[in-house]
C-alpha cells in the first residue's frame, strides 16, 4: 500500500512529484477548441521563473502576497511561486467587495497582489491604491490600467519570460520547515469581519497525509483525476482540491463554473471530487425531476433504490432484497453513474453539514459519498467518513491520522495536532479564545483548538456533529434546538430552496422561507396566478402551500423543534446580498438585519 513521504514543506512536495511525473499531463483547462493540458515539468518551470521574478521585485521571506483569481492553472502556479520565494500566500474570494479587499490588504499587510482579470481588478485596485503596504500588482491577463501612480503594474507573461527557469535552484532555495507560515486564509465570515487563519506548511501537509491514508486504505490510489470546482481561496479546496492531488500525483481539471459543471463532470470523468452539501442538494433535486419526467417504472425504481440504500447503510438488508437490488444495479444506477463520468471513486462533502437523507440518496444510486468535517483553523480537514470504518450518514467519520479529538464537558469538540493553526493573524485576543491548553497541560504541550461545534463520538470512533455552539437556539424554557438540522429538512421539500429558523429565548420556532422559484412558477400557472415571484410572496394562497410543506417536516420533529409559523422572502440568500458565505453557508446575522422585524412579527399576530 502506497504511503505519502514526509516533506519539509509544500514546495518540496510539489517539486518531488514534478520530477517523478515529468512530461505527464498535470493541469487542464478548457477553451473554445477543447481541453488542453500543461505537464508537470512545464508547470515546475513556470513556478521557478515566477518565483525568481517575485524575488527580483522585492518579495522576501515572510512577505505576504495577495492572490485574487478564479480557479485556473495560474492559481496553483502563483500560489507555489509565492511560497517558493519565501512569501506567504493570501488568497481572496473573487466575490469580495472593495471593502473586503481593503480589510484583507490592510490586515495582512500584503506587499503585492496577483490578480487574474480586469473584471476582478475593478473592486480590487481602489483598495490597492489606498493601501500603505501594497506596491505591485501582477495581472495574469491585461488589466487595461491607464495610469500606474506609486503602484507598479506588471505583466504575468513578461515576468515569467524574463527569468529563465532553474528548477533545481528554486527547489534548493525552498528550505523552510513545516512550522513556517505558508498562507493566511481569511475565514468567510458567518459572524462578522473575516479573520486571517495562519496555516503553516505542516498543517496542510498533515491534511494531505491524512487524506492520502484514507484513499490508500479504502480505495487504493492510482492515476487519479480531480475536477476543481469550489473556490481555491477556500481552505477546503486549497488543501483538498489542490495540495491533496499534488500529493498523490493526480491530474487537475479546472471546471468552467456551476452552469457547465454537469457537462464538465461527464467530459472529465473525475475519480475524486470535493464538493459542498448545497451542490448535492441541487443535483438531487434535478435528478428527481428528471426521473419523474421519464415516467413509467423509473420513479418506482428510484423509491425502491432509496429504500434498499437506507437498509444497507443501517445493516438491515435481507436476502430477498438482492434480486431487486441486482435489477436496479443493471438499470438505474449505471445511468446515474455515467452522469458522474463512470469512474468516480468518491465524492467528498465538506464545508457545511450534510443532511443524512442526501447521503442516503447518492449512496443508493451507487455513488460513494464521504462526508468530512473541519474548519479553516484545522487545515481544514479534521475527520472524514470512510468505508473501512463503516459509513453512517449522520456522522462525519473518524479523525484523520495523527489527529486528537475530544469532547469538552459542555459538548464542544476540541482538536489537537499538527493540523491546528498557529493562531489568527494580528489577533491575539481571538487566538487566545480558541487555542487553549488543557488544565493539566505541561508548559510545552500544544493547545486544544476549541472548534465552536457541538457533538459526540460514537461507539465506533466516528464523530457526530450536533450543531454550531453559537448557532444553538435556546428557547424560553432553556431547551437547546439545532437550527441546522431543521433547515436541512426544510430544504429537502420541493417547495423550499432556502430556510432559516429562529427562536432564541422565544416560546417556539418560526422560520424564514425562500420558495423554490421553479416550483412557485409552476404553482402559479396551475392556480391561475401571474408567475411573478414578488407578487406571489405576498399571496396568502402561496403562503398556505409553503406552510403545508413546513407542516410535513413538523411531523418528523419533536415538539420543541416544530416550526409554528413562517414568513416568505422573495429574494434568495446569495453571496451578492451577503446572506451567504462563498462556501454557501447562511450568514444569520445578515439575514436578521434584513428580515428580523418580519420574524419578530410572527410572534405578535
Amino acid at each position: 500500500m502506497r504511503r505519502l513521504e514526509r516533506f519539509d514543506n509544500l514546495v518540496a512536495m510539489f517539486f518531488t512529484r514534478a520530477e517523478e511525473k515529468g512530461d505527464a499531463p498535470f493541469l487542464w483547462r478548457k477553451s473554445a477548441t477543447g481541453w488542453s493540458s500543461q505537464s508537470w515539468r512545464a508547470v515546475a518551470e513556470q513556478i521557478s521563473s515566477l518565483s525568481s521574478a517575485l524575488t527580483a521585485n522585492g518579495i522576501t521571506r515572510g512577505d505576504r502576497v495577495m492572490l485574487v483569481s478564479e480557479n485556473r492553472p495560474e492559481w496553483l502556479i502563483a500560489d507555489l511561486a509565492i511560497m517558493a520565494a519565501g512569501g506567504v500566500t493570501v488568497p481572496a474570494y473573487v466575490t469580495n467587495t472593495e471593502r473586503d479587499h481593503q480589510h484583507i490588504l490592510d490586515n495582512s499587510g500584503a506587499k503585492a497582489v496577483i490578480v487574474s482579470t480586469a473584471k476582478l481588478a475593478k473592486p480590487l485596485l481602489p483598495a490597492v491604491l489606498r493601501s500603505e503596504c501594497c506596491r505591485a500588482v501582477i495581472g495574469i491577463e491585461d488589466l487595461r490600467v491607464g495610469q500606474a501612480g506609486d503602484v507598479a503594474f506588471l505583466d504575468w507573461a513578461k515576468l515569467i519570460a524574463s527569468y529563465a527557469p532553474d528548477v533545481a535552484a528554486t527547489r534548493a532555495g525552498a528550505n523552510f520547515q513545516r512550522d513556517d507560515l505558508a498562507c493566511i486564509i481569511y475565514t468567510s465570515g458567518t459572524g462578522g469581519a473575516p479573520r486571517g487563519v495562519r496555516q503553516h506548511h505542516g498543517a496542510i501537509l498533515h491534511n494531505v497525509n491524512g487524506c492520502c491514508t484514507v484513499i490508500a486504505e479504502d480505495f487504493g490510489w492510482d492515476d487519479e483525476v480531480f475536477l476543481s470546482f469550489l473556490p481555491l481561496s477556500h481552505a477546503y479546496e486549497h488543501s483538498g482540491g489542490q495540495f491533496f492531488p499534488i500529493g498523490i500525483g493526480a491530474e487537475i481539471y479546472y471546471s468552467e463554473g456551476l452552469e457547465k459543471l454537469a457537462s464538465n463532470i461527464e467530459e472529465v470523468r473525475p475519480t475524486l471530487m470535493v464538493v459542498v452539501p448545497r451542490l448535492f442538494e441541487v443535483l438531487r433535486a434535478r435528478m428527481i425531476k428528471t426521473i419523474e419526467k421519464q415516467g413509467g417504472i423509473a420513479p418506482a425504481l428510484l423509491q425502491r433504490a432509496l429504500s434498499l440504500g437506507a437498509k444497507e447503510l443501517n445493516g438491515t438488508s435481507r436476502f430477498w432484497d438482492k434480486p431487486v437490488d441486482f435489477f436496479i444495479g443493471k438499470t438505474l444506477r449505471p445511468k446515474i453513474q455515467q452522469r458522474f463520468g463512470g469512474r468516480m471513486k468518491a465524492l467528498v462533502s465538506g464545508g457545511a453539514p450534510l443532511n443524512p437523507e442526501i447521503g442516503v440518496f447518492f449512496h443508493a444510486l451507487g455513488l460513494t459519498l464521504l462526508q468530512g468535517y473541519g474548519q479553516t483553523e484545522a487545515g481544514p480537514v479534521i475527520s472524514c467518513n470512510r468505508p473501512k470504518a463503516g459509513i453512517k450518514m449522520d456522522t462525519v467519520g473518524p479523525p484523520l491520522a495523527e489527529t486528537e479529538v475530544r469532547i469538552a464537558e459542555d459538548g464542544e469538540i476540541l482538536v489537537r495536532g499538527e493540523l491546528v493553526m498557529h493562531g489568527y493573524w494580528r489577533n491575539d485576543a481571538e487566538t487566545a479564545r480558541v487555542l487553549q491548553p488543557a488544565a493539566d497541560a505541561a508548559p510545552d504541550e500544544a493547545p486544544w483548538l476549541h472548534t465552536g461545534d457541538v457533538g459526540h463520538i460514537d461507539a465506533r470512533g466516528r464523530l457526530v456533529i450536533t450543531d454550531r455552539k453559537k448557532d444553538l437556539i435556546v428557547n424560553d424554557k432553556g431547551d437547546n434546538v439545532s437550527p441546522q438540522k431543521i433547515e436541512g429538512m426544510l430544504t429537502l421539500q420541493p417547495e423550499i430552496i432556502q430556510a432559516m429558523v429562529s427562536g432564541d429565548k422565544r416560546p417556539h420556532l418560526v422560520g424564514l422561507i425562500v420558495p423554490d422559484p421553479e416550483w412557485a412558477i409552476s404553482w402559479a400557472v396551475a392556480n391561475g396566478y401571474r408567475p411573478d415571484m414578488r407578487g406571489l410572496c405576498d399571496d396568502p394562497a402561496l403562503h398556505r402551500a409553503v406552510q403545508a410543506a413546513v407542516d410535513r417536516v413538523n411531523t418528523q420533529l419533536s415538539v420543541i423543534e416544530k416550526v409554528r409559523r413562517v414568513a416568505l422572502a422573495c429574494d434568495a440568500f446569495s453571496i451578492d446580498n451577503e446572506m451567504l458565505t462563498p462556501s454557501l453557508k447562511i450568514r444569520r446575522h445578515k439575514i436578521r438585519e434584513v428580515y428580523g422585524a418580519k420574524l419578530d412579527a410572527l410572534y405578535k399576530s
